[in-house]
């Protein structure tokens, strides 16, 4: 078999950032250089063959960008955990400001009135949930935990983690070391990362049972490190404390006199300090009152409901995840709120149309859907009679293709948008847009 050649060297100029972050070389076919900014000449090789682009390793940089910073990780462009530690804060945060406005122009074909000044919270240590993936290699005699490598499906070999939020940050070493010491070092390929504010959560998936010596060990581990392990064996509903009661996890919106329990694979905003802000911002925008009845559509686990209820008159929460909405009613129960109702509903179908909440009329709504966007809700919230309306999204091409059906279809007006930097030093874009009834709303 006749060995493929390894690709020539190039040299090209970088014209822009995608929305990968990753450098643009033109001229020839498109090249994406990881690592390299804007205005940079570099040198690079291509690693990955695609129809209308390749995907290159950066070798050396032969004229640096004025915006380029040390990567304060020493694993930068090895590890495929983070995009733009290369980029200064303040330019991360143009890049991700001047992408939404490209998705929302291109895509949607909308302008806000205004654009909101952009949300950032803490830079580092603030990813609270995180997949690491973990594997045994057998040229090394140990294992590995982090993230992939780039341009790769190799787990990065990584001493620690600037953006995972501590302990666990400091932790990947010693996990490496634990699941080495195990007779099933094999078959544990992940571990999932819950950090709460009094306790922290490491799911490890088994894909066979642990031995009684590897219990052992995995207990010793927890004592020595103040972390809980979970086992998960199979699907989500097979996530369970190695030993004892569940961990406890919580965390606390002080400003809202609101504390909220999740379970270890709960969905909740990675950032805690960002998520606060965007809470703040997403209630100053609503301009709640005690007259409000507001229609929280993707409530999760109610991390806006709850804020929300404390300003409003009532506000009815939505959700697909029927144990999220368990653990919604549950968290209204545990802070005294009574003015907040739950319902399960799967919003990416059609069925909820002939729920009664359905039917209501509100006065606000807030939408803070998956990557999807909300398509197949616009229309219940175009008919809801609500003055204002507040959309929080994790993925700037499904929101400006929303926004293009509300303003386009439905007559609504996009007053404001703006980023919310939730997963700073990566090129995830979340933002915030304002939207009312055309002719209404002039703030």
């Amino acid at each position: 078999m006749t060995r493929r050649a390894a690709a020539a060297e190039e040299t090209g100029r970088v014209e822009a950032l995608n929305h990968d972050g990753e450098g643009v070389v033109r001229g020839g076919k498109t090249a994406f250089v990881g690592g390299a900014l804007p205005g940079e000449t570099v040198r690079y090789r291509r690693r990955r063959r695609h129809r209308q682009y390749d995907e290159a390793e950066l070798l050396e940089v032969l004229e640096a960008s004025p915006a380029r910073v040390a990567p304060r990780c020493a694993h930068f462009g090895l590890c495929g955990g983070c995009a733009l530690q290369h980029l200064g804060s303040e330019a991360q945060l143009a890049h991700k400001q001047d992408l939404l406005r490209d998705n929302l122009e291109r895509i949607g074909k909308v302008t806000p009135r205004r654009w909101l000044e952009p949300l950032a919270g803490p830079q580092w240590e603030y990813r609270r949930r995180a997949r690491l993936g973990a594997r045994f290699v057998h040229a090394r005699g140990r294992s590995l935990v982090g993230f992939r490598e780039r341009l790769s499906s190799y787990i990065a070999e990584l001493r620690a983690c600037e953006v995972l939020a501590p302990p666990v940050g400091r932790m990947l070493e010693p996990l490496g070391e634990l699941i080495s010491a195990l007779d099933i070092r094999e078959r544990v390929p992940q571990i999932e990362v819950a950090v709460g504010e009094s306790a922290v959560v490491l799911v490890l998936r088994v894909l066979d049972e642990p031995t009684a010596a590897d219990r052992a060990v995995l207990e010793a581990f927890e004592a020595r490190q103040g972390v809980r392990l979970y086992l998960q064996r199979g699907g989500a509903d097979t996530v369970q404390p190695l030993a004892g009661e569940p961990a406890g996890l919580h965390y606390t919106l002080p400003a809202h006199g609101v504390r909220l329990d999740f379970g270890p694979g709960d969905f909740v905003q990675v950032n805690a300090g960002l998520n606060r802000l965007l809470i703040d911002s997403v209630l100053g925008l609503l301009e709640l009152d005690c007259a409000s009845q507001v229609l929280d559509l993707y409530c999760g686990l109610g991390n806006f409901t709850l804020p929300m209820a404390r300003h409003a008159g009532t506000v009815t929460g939505v959700e697909g995840d029927a144990a999220l909405v368990e653990r919604s009613r549950a968290n209204a129960a545990r802070n005294g709120i009574t003015n907040a109702e739950f319902h399960s509903a799967n919003l990416a179908g059609s069925d909820f149309a002939a729920a009664s909440w359905a039917s209501r009329r509100y006065t606000h709504v807030l939408l803070d859907p998956p990557r999807a966007g909300a398509a197949e809700v616009l229309p219940l919230v175009a008919a809801s009679g609500a003055g204002r309306i507040a959309y929080v999204s994790c993925h700037p091409a499904s929101l400006a293709r929303d926004l293009g059906i509300l303003v386009h279809q439905h007559g609504f007006e996009l007053l404001a948008a703006g980023i919310a930097d939730m997963f700073p030093q990566t090129a995830h874009v979340e933002s915030i847009a304002l939207l009312a009834p055309g002719g209404k709303g002039r703030r």
